[in-house]
């Protein structure tokens, strides 16, 4: 091992016991129930649902497939920014409404949402089930993408799938300890870590491969045109319809994201999420530096055989190694944070919806509470899931690495299919269970069938968007055709009542 090599590994040794210290010491002198590990008992301040909701926005992804799409394709991957942006104005409508309901009904998930909604536990394990489906293989990006980010900063000398191994260890010590909380402290970290390191990267890259930022812009315009311009540089048909579609789809998906609900749950009050959504998109200004970095090395490095190596073959190739050292680790807690997280929703999810005794759609249990003989073993439950959930994530990236993958590019689409179910159903009263679940099958039968026979995009829309305008259809026709009476409205709080009161389930 180089003295670089070994430099940078012990540098990341000290911060991956740093990250679980912190994590663990965050539940000191905390409730141990499952309202706690779950959603910090809703006690958290707009700067811990900040921490928290921005870590999940700023994965391994940003620093690898963020400069690899703008080194490949160019202009498409402003989707990204486009869509987190949009999507947190959403959010400062939607995600009040979420907590009210969960607030007052002791919810803790989206599956219990639907599953109170239409007083229906079937309706709930489904939900739980589809969106496992389709988080389980972001796990497993999340832990490929930290085995690379490692395997990167160290110069070679941890293996990919040591490394693996490693983010799972690491994630699961103070997940299964903390739970949200522990995430929202090393996302503490975390955020500390990624705003110096590309700050300092959007003056250092250009002025040491350029003549700064100046001269990189006038490069691009004058000799990178088409990576500038729609649908960018050999991409495949990512035109401006396929991004304004993509846009739409997930700037409204992710409103119901199981682990953006965690973190709108999480919070004190509406208002807490409400200046969250004003603050969040402030911070995916930062996305523009990875693809600024990316785009830096077009020049630099021409032929790169793996273009989400970008920025990590400037940052090695240019700085001494603990500077390297410390810009993967920021690297590396970019996917702890999302991967604990996910875990986190997937545990909860089934803890309590498919393996406890449900969230409460028996009127009776909702005016008792859930007994704490029965939390504590719903809590158990819960981190058993995330445990198996996580492992079954790691044995992915281990020994198919191609397998669930393929599955996270159609994540977005098939969690959009929730959002009639899910969000729709709280607003509109008439929808019924059977219109629901309907609609939910058509659309996920329908991005099934575009993503298989290569019509994924269609015509440039994102086949998503299609499918889930097929379930619309679906269940707004079943329910006219087959009204019922309706149940659980979704009412703001009187004006006198308190937080607190909503936490109690009395507003």
């Amino acid at each position: 091992m180089s003295s670089s090599a070994a430099i940078a590994t012990t540098i990341f040794g000290l911060a991956m016991v740093a990250t679980i210290v912190i994590g663990v010491l965050s539940a000191r002198g905390r409730d141990k129930g499952l309202a706690e590990w779950s959603v910090s008992s809703r006690g958290l301040g707009v700067l811990f649902i900040w921490l928290l909701m921005a870590g999940e926005t700023y994965t391994s992804f940003s620093f690898l497939g963020t400069a690899g799409w703008s080194y490949s394709y160019g202009v498409p991957i402003l989707y990204l920014v486009a869509y987190l942006t949009v999507g947190f104005g959403v959010a400062y409508v939607v995600g009040p409404a979420l907590w009210t309901y969960a607030g007052r009904h002791r919810l803790i998930s989206i599956a219990d949402m639907a599953e109170h909604r239409f007083r229906s536990r079937p309706v709930g394990m489904l939900v739980a089930v589809v969106t496992t489906v389709f988080i389980v293989p972001y796990i497993q990006v999340q832990i490929q993408g930290m085995g690379v980010v490692v395997n990167a900063m160290t110069y070679g000398s941890v293996d990919l799938r040591l490394a693996a191994v490693i983010s799972f260890v690491v994630a699961e010590v103070f997940i299964l300890v903390s739970g949200l909380r522990g995430s929202a402290w090393v996302s503490a970290l975390k955020d500390v870590l990624v705003i110096a390191v590309v700050v300092f990267l959007a003056v250092y890259v250009p002025m040491h491969y350029l003549d700064g930022a100046g001269d990189f812009m006038h490069r691009m315009v004058t000799e990178k045109a088409e990576w500038l311009t729609f649908p960018g540089h050999d991409s495949g048909g990512l035109d401006g319809t396929w991004f304004a579609t993509t846009m739409l789809l997930n700037a409204v998906t992710i409103t119901i994201f199981p682990t953006t609900v965690a973190g709108f749950l999480s919070a004190k009050s509406p208002n807490a999420v409400r200046h969250n959504a004003l603050l969040l998109p402030w911070y995916q200004l930062l996305l523009f530096i990875p693809m600024m970095v990316g785009a830096t090395a077009l020049f630099v490095m021409p032929n790169l055989g793996n273009p989400d190596l970008a920025l990590f073959s400037l940052v090695t190739d240019a700085l001494p190694a603990p500077v390297v050292a410390v810009i993967g680790v920021a690297g590396a807690l970019s996917a702890i944070v999302p991967m604990s997280v996910f875990m986190l929703a997937i545990g909860t999810l089934w803890g309590r919806t498919l393996l406890g005794g449900g969230n409460g759609a028996d009127p009776r249990s909702r005016r008792t509470g859930t007994a704490p003989a029965d939390d504590v073993r719903t809590k158990r439950l819960s981190q058993a899931v995330c445990f198996l959930a996580g492992l079954l994530a790691l044995a992915g990236s281990l020994f198919f690495p191609n397998t669930l993958v393929q599955l996270s590019v159609l994540s977005y689409e098939g969690l959009a299919q929730l959002v009639p179910i899910v969000l729709l159903a709280l607003y509109w009263r008439r929808l019924t269970a059977p219109a629901a679940v309907a609609g939910l099958v058509a659309g996920l039968a329908v991005m099934t069938a575009l993503w298989a026979s290569g019509n994924d995009p269609w015509h440039g829309v994102n086949g998503g968007i299609i499918a889930l305008a097929v379930n619309l259809l679906v269940a707004l026709g079943l329910t006219l055709v087959r009204p019922a009476a309706p149940s659980v409205p979704l009412r703001e709080p009187a004006p006198q009542a308190t937080a607190g009161a909503a936490r109690r389930g009395t507003a």
